[in-house]
């Protein structure tokens, strides 16, 4: 998936559960690309406020959702370390495509983790 937000395209997603054994790293890629996704959702779509960015987040959350399944699969879950690196990113996402008055909390708001 090609990016054009160089910053983005450089970030390092989930950097720290891919440093603990406590997440499979193949569970952890299915959340990197969620993060990607969003992304190119965000280039593509290019959200003209914060009510249309919260739309996709609220989407690309719903899918961290789906996740936690295949995470209690592999004897792991979405629990505080993973939630404050989700969290962070899609923060990080936010901020690097201009959005910087976005609530933090309201960017996954849908979240159920």
């Amino acid at each position: 998936m090609s990016l054009s937000n160089q910053q983005v395209s450089a970030y390092p997603f989930l950097k720290a559960l891919y440093r603990d054994a406590y997440y499979p790293d193949h569970v952890v890629d299915r959340g990197r690309d969620v993060l990607l996704r969003l992304c190119a959702r965000i280039e593509t779509d290019r959200p003209a406020d914060l009510a249309a960015l919260y739309a996709l987040t609220h989407t690309a959350t719903e899918e961290f959702n789906d996740l936690q399944t295949a995470f209690e699969e592999a004897d792991s879950e979405i629990e505080t370390v993973a939630r404050e690196a989700i969290a962070e990113d899609f923060w990080f996402v936010a901020r690097a495509y201009g959005f910087a008055d976005v609530d933090h909390e309201e960017l996954i708001a849908t979240r159920d983790w």
